[in-house]
């Protein structure tokens, strides 16, 4: 390759550099708090829920229609080419009895134009929906509350994940950081013909061992952080920064174990509440069903007929109609149905009060096994961490007696493998501890 060839790819890999950190959008710093906000405004799912409780509201006024009055506006114009005719008995003009005599009594021409009305002065079907609006809207908001609890548990859970990663982050490069002495150190005392080599080697292994479980502990948090962006509805190209802290002290507070929780601070229960209101509503209106319907009818019309076409000139003459009148239809039989509608509405509403039932139970559960596991992953999670720093405490000894010969590399493994141990067993009470916390506080209806 020539220089000019170099020059030319170097800019453009420079371009092309330039344009990818441009290309990255955004930076987000957020809080737990900021973090939750951000998913509801932007989470496909949250979105989907609002947009259902739209369709419901445009419902809504489809039902209050059906009690309004409905005014139709008519026009029209007809041109017999054969005029239609009727049989008059031939008597009527002195024919024989007998025979008939077709007469033509339209006009070749004929015009109209009007207005119909129609109210629904009594409907039960109709005053039923009415009444059950407001619950089908609570109904539909509830949802929006059930979808953003839920997301609200994933954010939660997955922001501290990531924060409290940062405590395994810290861990690791410690573990790095004595595997570097470590392996420092044998290779001196390999040197001064205190250790062999093959104990060279060994710290070597395990300073790479160490130096790989950290890549893959960045790479496990990488992934994590784009499962974040997804739940917030964020770009894959933005970054996110979380600034909330964790300490094992807010960990333990704001829950208090002696808490009493009510069923109705679950959303679940409020909308199967909801749900059985609406069953009801179905119930009343199929029984409204049996009920007579009444109805205004009125209509004022124009119509002019002619054998010639002036009928919209001077020359044409208009005659008005208009009335008003009621109408009552009474159902008689209608094959069973209104009863099979009826029953199948009860059973439906009966299946809704056992699930409310066996809700109020699993509720309890619930709450019981959430408090137990929160409880116990506190108390694992202290153990855990004395546990660590024992484990930190004995390798440090033997580190110590193995640098001044009193004991071998074998000894030195074992007490790392303790301490690893011992860290990972730490991580796993503290990430248990705050999956259970916000299981705890969903289980309440806290979250």
């Amino acid at each position: 390759m020539n220089k000019r060839l170099i020059n030319h790819i170097c800019l453009t890999m420079m371009a092309a550099l330039f344009m990818v950190s441009t290309y990255a959008q955004n930076i987000h710093t957020l809080t737990a708090e900021q973090a939750i906000e951000l998913a509801k405004k932007n989470n496909i799912s949250v979105k989907a829920a609002i947009t259902n409780l739209a369709i419901q509201e445009q419902t809504n006024k489809e039902i209050t229609a059906l009690a309004l009055p409905k005014v139709t506006g008519t026009a029209g114009t007809t041109d017999y080419f054969n005029i239609p005719v009727t049989l008059v008995p031939g008597e009527f003009f002195q024919q024989p009895p007998g025979t008939y005599l077709p007469v033509a009594f339209q006009q070749k021409y004929i015009a109209s134009g009007g207005f119909n009305l129609t109210q629904t002065l009594f409907d039960g079907s109709v005053f039923v929906g009415l009444k059950a609006r407001q619950s089908a809207l609570d109904y539909y908001k509830k949802a929006i509350d059930l979808t953003v609890e839920d997301l609200s548990v994933q954010v939660y859970k997955t922001y501290y994940q990531l924060v409290v990663s940062n405590t395994q982050i810290q861990l690791e490069d410690s573990n790095i950081y004595r595997a570097a002495k470590l392996l420092h150190d044998t290779k001196v005392m390999n040197e001064n013909g205190f250790v062999e080599k093959l104990d060279v080697d060994k710290a070597d292994v395990q300073l790479t061992n160490f130096q790989i479980q950290k890549q893959n502990t960045a790479t496990t948090i990488v992934n994590g952080f784009t499962l974040l962006k997804f739940l917030l509805g964020i770009p894959a190209a933005d970054s996110i920064v979380l600034t909330s802290e964790f300490s094992e002290a807010n960990l333990k507070g704001g829950v208090p174990m002696d808490i009493e929780y009510s069923y109705k601070n679950r959303f679940d229960y409020q909308s199967l509440e909801i749900q059985k209101q609406l069953n009801d509503f179905d119930i009343r209106r199929y029984q409204a069903a049996y009920y007579p319907t009444l109805k205004l009818n009125g209509a004022y019309q124009k119509n002019a007929a002619g054998n010639t076409y002036d009928l919209f000139t001077s020359a044409g003459t208009w005659f008005t109609t208009s009335y008003v009148g009621l109408s009552l239809d009474v159902p008689i039989f209608e094959g069973f149905a209104k009863n099979a509608r009826l029953k199948k509405a009860r059973l439906t509403s009966a299946l809704t009060t056992d699930q409310i039932e066996n809700l109020k139970l699993n509720i309890g559960q619930q709450v019981a096994v959430a408090k137990n596991n929160f409880v116990n992953s506190i108390q694992t999670m202290d153990a855990q961490k004395i546990n660590m720093d024992r484990a930190e405490s004995v390798y440090r000894q033997v580190k110590k007696k193995f640098e001044s010969g009193l004991a071998t590399n074998t000894d030195l493994s074992s007490s790392q493998s303790d301490l690893i141990t011992a860290q990972s067993s730490y991580l796993n009470a503290l990430y248990n501890a705050v999956l259970s916390k916000v299981d705890f506080l969903k289980a309440i209806g806290k979250i």
